[in-house]
């Protein structure tokens, strides 16, 4: 790939996690060593995993690690619509990096194409300041049901002119049909714009594929563009709780000198990415438990972020693990939702709308949500240590009394982000284990409470993400012909001063 490449590419799905985040991640990493200026773009994001710009908005984590890989710093633009669930029929409805509304998906679906000119400004905006904007769809771009009021998939590729490729997750099987029928129930102005076939996920020989891409290519006229294999994701944030249900440690399976990190998966569990840095460390198993019966007798439990706070506590009593958590001889920490239910009283007018309610009593803390989310990058010590993060949350704690655990820097000052009372801990500070030295001594506080042993093996999160963005751009340089993808990108170049229909520059 050569460094003069300019213009714009979008990456379908087949389905969603079909590995569209993943694609558009490693082509940002890949184009920015050769010293292209690329940007990340999605429309519109379903997710409870965000992180916070610079300038203090809100956007999906996905786009969040694209920019990384990019070597840029992540900007409201690169996401203008995010939609964070809180209930099964409803989200709210994050516009340009500020809460907007909270509406149900039906009402939303009758509003969003108003929405459309925002997003394309949002994408030419983009185009004017970067080399190459990388585009990712979102669930599958042939959703006959929904194409009318699309602002995310191929009508953003049609309105400004841009090529687009489609991946298909070979992994579950019958990768081919779905590929194949993704093109052939699209209307003929949106297939036109499909130029690229991308076959992902492949576990063993692709040679067992034998003249399968080539017929796929033969039946609709679109050329497939690589087969990439099976990567291993470690250092890369998942998008959203999807991730999750893949086979993971259950209780009973750690060994004896290992770190057993039980993390409660909530209903509406948000920011569990907070935990991806523990899995640098050798001895230290993390799973997921939403059970009484699942929780064992872990060394450290979890309490993590939550978009339905009271709800998900309610969720907690009725599993029983409340009463569980609570009697634990473990390490427990709490990180936002998860420290406000720690605490004594949650008042919630905004959120769930439940009013006051008793939280699990486990420090000294009382919560009040207010209309007005707290976006900001953070900065302070931990335990003494350095480290920095984000906070993303309605909820404003108040500390009645225990030790400080994270104490936030400011222009005004210093201020208590988490406290914590024994062996139970609470912060609002997301982010704060991608600190290595804190991350470290905090897990060698848990080892020795639980009287275990545990030697860190001094790996770097940060260098580790790099790791893995460099791996994932190495392995579509070899397995995707990337001479045509750069043909694509730069076939988009004319239309790059393109002024979408509605827009204003």
């Amino acid at each position: 790939m050569s460094g003069s490449v300019r213009g714009a590419l979008m990456v379908c799905g087949t389905t969603s996690d079909a590995g569209k985040s993943t694609i558009v991640a490693g082509l940002c990493r890949l184009l920015a060593r050769h010293g292209v200026r690329v940007a990340p773009f999605k429309a519109q994001n379903m997710s409870l995993n965000s992180v916070v710009t610079p300038s203090g908005h809100e956007i999906g984590r996905a786009q969040g690690i694209q920019a990384h890989a990019a070597g840029v710093p992540a900007e409201v633009a690169m996401n203008p619509i995010l939609l964070k669930p809180t209930g099964e029929r409803s989200s709210q409805i994050v516009l340009k990096g500020v809460p907007w509304q909270v509406m149900t998906a039906a009402d939303y679906h009758a509003t969003k194409i108003e929405l459309l000119p925002v997003v394309l400004d949002a994408l030419a905006d983009l185009r004017r300041r970067f080399d190459v904007v990388l585009c990712e769809g979102a669930g599958s771009p042939t959703e006959i049901n929904l194409l009318e009021r699309d602002i995310v998939n191929l009508r953003i590729a049609h309105e400004a002119q841009l090529p687009a490729i489609v991946v298909g997750d070979i992994n579950p099987g019958g990768v081919f049909a779905a590929l194949y029928g993704t093109i052939a129930l699209l209307p003929d102005h949106l297939r036109a714009c499909v130029r690229g076939m991308v076959i992902n996920k492949l576990r063993g020989d692709p040679a067992l594929l034998l003249d399968g891409c080539a017929q796929l290519t033969e039946r609709t006229g679109v050329p497939v563009l690589g087969v990439v294999p099976w990567l291993d994701s470690t250092g890369l944030d998942a998008e959203d709780s999807m991730a999750l249900d893949a086979p993971r440690p259950m209780a009973g399976d750690a060994l004896a000198d290992e770190l057993d990190v039980a993390v409660i998966r909530f209903p509406r569990i948000s920011n569990f990415t907070d935990l991806d840095p523990l899995s640098v460390e050798d001895g230290v198993r993390v799973r997921y438990v939403h059970d009484r019966s699942g929780l064992g007798t872990p060394d450290l439990i979890v309490l993590p972020g939550s978009k339905a706070t009271i709800d998900d506590m309610a969720w907690l009593r009725r599993t029983g693990l409340a009463d569980a958590v609570r009697r634990s001889e473990a390490v427990v920490l709490g990180i936002c939702g998860g420290y406000q239910m720690m605490g004594a009283t949650i008042t919630d007018p905004v959120e769930c709308h439940a009013g006051q309610v008793d939280a699990l009593g486990m420090l000294p803390i009382s919560t009040h949500f207010e209309p007005n989310k707290i976006t900001l990058l953070r900065d302070g010590t931990a335990d003494g240590l350095p480290v920095s993060g984000y906070q993303i949350h309605h909820g404003r704690v108040r500390v009645h009394g225990a030790d400080a655990f994270v104490v936030l820097h400011d222009a005004n000052g210093t201020s208590v982000d988490g406290v914590h009372d024994g062996h139970r801990f609470g912060t609002t500070l997301h982010g704060l284990f991608e600190a290595d030295e804190f991350r470290r001594s905090f897990l060698q506080t848990v080892a020795t409470h639980r009287r275990k042993r545990f030697v860190s093996a001094g790996r770097s999160f940060e260098q580790a993400r790099l790791d893995a963005l460099d791996h994932l751009a190495d392995a579509l340089d070899e397995h995707l012909d990337m001479a045509a993808i750069e043909r694509l990108i730069n076939d988009a170049s004319t239309t790059g001063s393109h002024v979408p229909t509605g827009a204003t520059r």
